[in-house]
């Protein structure tokens, strides 16, 4: 009986565009990794400060299940704003810098600051 190697068979992979949104055709892929980039940062620090689900959705001014869905990757009902909001309330200053695309023509960045923006009650 022959011993079959079980490398010989080669696997066939594709490289990622680096937003697995979009390679697996979700529509609003850039939102959506947008979104996902947010929530993990969000998350990150919820954990690292050991806040509960409880304590994080009142400071958020939302209600408990609408975070653990969030932290659960189904964040469809949150706008990026809302979640920069979110980012605010757990103490960190939110930049957007808005800057020509690589190999553009330079033009000096613009950038948006918020340090304090108050959060949207529901």
């Amino acid at each position: 009986m022959r011993e079959e190697n079980i490398y010989e068979e080669r696997a066939h992979y594709e490289r990622g565009s680096g937003n697995v949104f979009a390679d697996i055709a979700v529509p609003n892929a850039q939102a959506h990794l947008v979104k996902a980039q947010l929530v993990y940062k969000i998350d990150g620090l919820i954990k690292a400060r050991g806040l509960k689900q409880v304590t994080a959705a009142k400071l958020f001014g939302v209600k408990q299940p609408d975070v653990s869905k969030m932290l659960r990757g189904d964040f469809r009902q949150f706008s990026v704003e809302r979640l920069l909001r979110f980012l605010v309330a757990l103490g960190q200053d939110v930049e957007i810098v808005i800057k020509p695309r690589r190999g553009a023509r330079r033009a000096a960045p613009l950038r948006v600051t918020d340090h304090a923006a108050p959060i949207a009650r529901n």
